[in-house]
């Protein structure tokens, strides 16, 4: 095959990455990864193993892997978790079969998890890992969109903003740092930050075989 032959296909092989969204509650991740989950069919959210009941309308395998304790433990114990914690008495964990499948087919997970969690996935495939924390623009907007939202009262609010600041500490330790002030524009950010973190090199597996045979080609040219 001659140099000008020789090319590489848009639908080569890529490896998956693993996108991980932090934020405190009421900055606005819970919408941008739904918007970003609609725009972009080659990312798919990760599916949590929990110990916790399911609630109405929801499917094990989609919604969540429901498991009892002593076999989530198992999961745990084993190394089948990439990340795990408990909450509220219930454990969450992400089953590292699934997401290693994902990642080996092409395909791009995303998480919805805090700033530990971020850390675990980190420590374990950090060449996978991808983390952005969603910030608000200020207190004060987080405070007002967390009362807009008329789901809490008063001492769920003040609960919520003092988590804000254990989350927020974490800011630095992230990738990248969205301030969602407007969201078309925080959505904008965020695919481009997908869009080049998929043309890294180590992700485009097809590219070290094309760039190896262009280097061969051009190196047998005529009069080389």
């Amino acid at each position: 095959m001659s140099a000008s032959q020789r090319s590489v296909s848009p639908d080569a092989p890529r490896r998956g990455l693993m996108l991980v969204m932090s934020s405190p509650s009421g900055a606005g991740k819970t919408t941008l990864s739904r918007e970003i989950l609609a725009r972009d069919p080659a990312l798919a959210m990760s599916v949590s193993v929990t110990t916790r009941a399911p609630r109405p309308g929801e499917t094990d395998g989609k919604d969540y892997h429901f498991r009892t304790p002593d076999e989530f433990l198992a999961l745990r114990d084993s190394g089948g978790l990439l990340e795990w914690a408990e909450v509220h008495g219930n454990y969450y964990g992400t089953p590292a079969a699934d997401v290693a499948d994902r990642l080996s087919a092409g395909q791009d997970v995303l998480f919805d998890i805090d700033w530990q969690g971020a850390q675990q996935l980190a420590h374990k495939a950090v060449a996978d890992t991808v983390r952005v924390f969603i910030l608000p623009p200020s207190a004060r907007v987080l405070e007002q969109r967390l009362i807009g939202r008329n789901q809490d009262g008063p001492d769920v609010i003040e609960r919520r903003l003092a988590g804000a600041a254990a989350e927020i500490a974490h800011w630095a330790e992230y990738d990248y740092v969205i301030v969602n002030a407007q969201l078309d524009a925080s959505l904008e950010t965020l695919q481009a930050i997908l869009a080049a973190e998929r043309a890294r090199p180590r992700r485009q597996l097809g590219v070290r075989a094309l760039a190896t045979g262009m280097l061969s080609d051009l190196a047998a040219r005529p009069g080389r």
